[in-house]
């Protein structure tokens, strides 16, 4: 492997460090997955210990693939999450988020995934990545439109593991290309 292809470790944007995990991360990451309403679109917040495994698990995506659901860091406070990640539904490539409340509204979570998505398709050559949410998740939606993703309603379906009737059953999925996204 020649040294410009090995994968990035660290993205850098204007005013985000996107990066490897460490493990001072963890107790806020926790906190941040045991916030009713920053895990308001997921069926219930997160244990300490199942944030630590799902920790575990994006550092194990990451010596696997070389990439990974960054930790977003603002100022050097950690923030929260942006990156891919296999879609256990599908054979899909999902990119995803979670910020800590207070880094709502600022705009991170967009200019983290733009770097993300440009990453991912000019130095790793992924072709495809797809977002999946709930239906009533808008902000996240929001984020999805201001991306340069695109929906097709065809494309949204009941979400497995959620049982039926329950409201975050219906998901919806965004998609982006490598042949026809451009940055925002």
């Amino acid at each position: 492997m020649a040294d410009n292809d090995l994968p990035l470790t660290e993205i850098r944007t204007a005013r985000l460090v996107l990066r490897r995990w460490r493990a001072e991360d963890r107790a806020p990451f926790a906190s941040m997955n045991a916030d009713p309403e920053v895990m308001e679109f997921f069926p219930m917040p997160m244990t300490r210990e199942a944030s630590d495994g799902f920790a575990d698990r994006i550092e194990r995506e990451f010596d696997v693939y070389g990439y990974g659901l960054y930790a977003v860091d603002v100022q050097e406070d950690f923030a929260g999450f942006v990156g891919l990640s296999p879609l256990p539904l599908t054979s899909d490539l999902e990119i995803g988020w979670r910020l800590a409340r207070r880094f709502w509204g600022k705009g991170f979570a967009t200019e983290a995934a733009i770097a993300v998505l440009e990453h991912a398709f000019t130095n790793l050559g992924i072709s495809d990545v797809v977002s999946v949410t709930a239906r009533s998740n808008l902000r996240s939606q929001r984020v999805m439109q201001r991306i340069g993703m695109t929906h097709d309603p065809a494309d949204d379906f009941e979400h497995p593991n959620i049982p039926e009737g329950h409201p975050l059953r219906p998901h919806v999925m965004y998609r982006g290309s490598a042949g026809s996204w451009r940055p925002p």
